[in-house]
């Protein structure tokens, strides 16, 4: 927890006050687009496994 407490105190004085918000948005932004890009190569994997499973049933 208070290695938490530092990081954020070092963020506020690099970043200031003022510009918080904005890193705060860009951060979750990228987040977003990190997670949904896992989640369509899950899927893409998924795919392959259940074709190729099907390819040996045949």
């Amino acid at each position: 927890m208070t290695e938490l407490i530092v990081v954020l105190v070092i963020v506020l004085i690099i970043f200031g006050a003022g510009k918080l918000p904005d890193v705060g948005a860009a951060l979750g932004k990228g987040i977003k687009n990190f997670k949904s890009a896992v989640n369509e190569e899950d899927k893409k994997a998924n795919l392959q496994d259940k074709s190729k499973e099907d390819q040996t049933k045949s």
